[in-house]
C-alpha cells in the first residue's frame, strides 16, 4: 500500500453511481409492489452496500483500511432502470472514491441477484465516481495566487561550514514542489540579530512566506523565538498547534519544540525545527492548506 503517514486528517467525501438496466418495465413494477419472490429488493442492496464500503479494504488489496463515519445509499427507479448512488464520509489520511465504488457495485450486484429470476435480460451498467471531495483535490479547486518564499536555515554549525544542511532544503524542496517560488534561501548562524534582520529584509522584499529552520528547541543557542516572536504583529496560534499536534503523533519529543507562526505586515513567518524530520514532517502537518491565507489576503499582498 501507498505510505500515508505523512498526510493529515482532513474531511473526505465521495459519491459514486451504478445503473441496473431491466429488460421490461414489470420488474420496475415488481420491486414497486414488493412482490419478488425473494424479498424486498432495495432494502436488501442497501445492507449490502453498508457491508460493501465497511469492507473495501478485505476486497481491495491496495485500500487502507480507514473509519467509515457515514454512508447513504439512494435509489431512483425510472421506467426499466434503477439508479444508484452511494455517499460515502470520513475524517482521514485518504480518500474514499473507492469504498464508495465498491459499495454502489455490490449493490446493483445484489439487484441482479434478486431480480434475476424474474428478468433474464437485466445487466449492470456504468459504474463510476460522480463526485469527491478532500485532500488535494479541493487545494487544486482554489487556484492560487503566485507565492513567493524565502528559506533562512539558523545554525552555527553549518553557517561555519562544519554540518551540511538538509532541513532547509527539504523545506525548498517542499515549496517548489507546491509551485511556490524560492527566492532566496540563506544559512545565517543562531543570532537574535542576525534572525531579525534576515526577517526584516524579507518583509522588505515582499516575500510571501519566510521559514526559519533551527533554533526552535531548548538549548541555550536555540533562540528562533526569542528572535520572531517580539517582531511578529499577528500570531496565528493555530499553525503552531497543528505543528505540534502532527509531531506528537509520531514522536512524544514534539512538545519539546517552539515552533512559531505570525505575520509581520503581509507576510506570513513560520519558525520550524532544525531536523531535517522535524522540518519535513512541519511542512506536511499544515501545507498545502496554509497557503489559503494567501486567498484571503487577497490584493493586501503587496500594498
Amino acid at each position: 500500500m501507498i505510505d500515508i503517514t505523512h498526510k493529515a486528517n482532513t474531511y473526505r467525501k465521495a459519491i459514486a453511481s451504478a445503473q441496473v438496466v431491466c429488460s421490461k418495465k414489470e420488474t420496475i413494477e415488481a420491486i414497486n409492489n414488493n412482490t419478488v419472490p425473494k424479498g424486498n429488493v432495495l432494502e436488501s442492496a442497501r445492507v449490502a452496500a453498508l457491508f460493501a464500503a465497511k469492507k473495501t479494504s478485505e476486497m481491495i488489496p491496495d485500500c487502507h483500511p480507514l473509519p467509515i463515519e457515514y454512508t447513504q445509499v439512494r435509489f431512483v427507479l425510472k421506467e426499466v432502470t434503477i439508479h444508484i448512488e452511494v455517499e460515502v464520509a470520513t475524517i482521514y489520511k485518504t480518500g474514499v472514491e473507492v469504498e464508495a465504488m465498491h459499495a454502489a457495485s455490490v449493490a446493483a450486484l445484489t439487484l441482479y441477484d434478486m431480480l434475476k429470476p424474474i428478468d433474464k435480460g437485466i445487466c449492470i451498467d456504468r459504474i463510476q465516481l460522480q463526485e469527491k471531495q478532500g485532500g488535494k483535490s479541493d487545494i487544486k479547486k482554489k487556484p492560487l495566487p503566485n507565492l513567493t518564499a524565502k528559506v533562512v536555515v539558523c545554525s552555527d554549525s553549518i553557517s561555519k561550514g562544519s554540518k551540511t544542511d538538509t532541513a532547509g532544503l527539504s523545506i525548498k524542496n517542499q515549496l517548489e514542489k507546491l509551485g511556490v517560488n524560492v527566492k532566496d534561501y540563506t544559512i545565517i548562524p543562531d543570532e537574535v540579530s542576525d534572525i531579525q534582520q534576515s526577517a526584516m529584509q524579507g518583509v522588505k522584499n515582499k516575500v510571501d512566506l519566510i521559514i526559519f529552520t533551527g533554533g526552535t528547541g531548548l538549548s541555550n543557542r536555540d533562540v528562533t523565538p526569542e528572535a520572531l516572536i517580539p517582531i511578529i504583529q499577528r500570531r496565528v496560534p493555530g499553525i503552531e498547534e497543528a505543528i505540534r499536534s502532527y509531531g506528537q503523533n509520531r514522536t512524544p519529543y514534539a512538545m519539546l519544540s517552539r515552533s512559531v507562526s505570525g505575520f509581520i505586515e503581509n507576510s506570513l513567518v513560520l519558525a520550524l525545527p532544525g531536523s531535517s524530520r522535524g522540518a519535513s514532517e512541519s511542512m506536511d502537518a499544515v501545507f498545502p492548506h496554509i497557503l489559503h491565507v494567501f486567498s484571503i489576503l487577497g490584493g493586501q499582498r503587496h500594498d
